[in-house]
């Protein structure tokens, strides 16, 4: 089985994920979004195989949220994408893919439906 996760090595969750793959017997593809963030075709291609939307997706509680005004109802899925691919922080993480599917792994026994 093939797993990819976008992973951030700042978060407590995001590491435990990477552990629980681990534990199962797979070494996971990491990309580390922080430094490298998905393009915009891949972001399309990640929120619909989540069937989520971008406002779904962006971590409310970083100072960008605000300081970029994404708290206003009226931004475009397309100025919420780009906020978030120059601004990584604001995507939610982990984000995992397998053949099972796409998800955010919060809490982080989520991975498990996909393993």
């Amino acid at each position: 089985m093939s797993v990819t996760i976008y992973h951030n090595d700042r978060s407590t969750t995001s590491l435990a994920v990477v552990e629980i793959v681990r534990a199962a017997g797979i070494e996971p593809v990491i990309i580390e979004y922080m430094k490298t963030p998905p393009s915009h075709e891949a972001m399309l291609a990640l929120l619909l195989a989540m069937d989520m939307t971008p406002r779904a997706l962006l971590r409310t509680r970083e100072r960008a949220y605000l300081s970029l005004q994404l708290d206003d109802e009226g931004k475009t899925d397309r100025q919420i994408i780009d906020a978030m691919l120059a601004h990584p922080e604001l995507i939610e993480r982990p984000i995992v893919v397998t053949e099972m599917g796409v998800k955010v792994c919060r809490p982080k026994t989520k991975v498990l439906e996909l393993l």
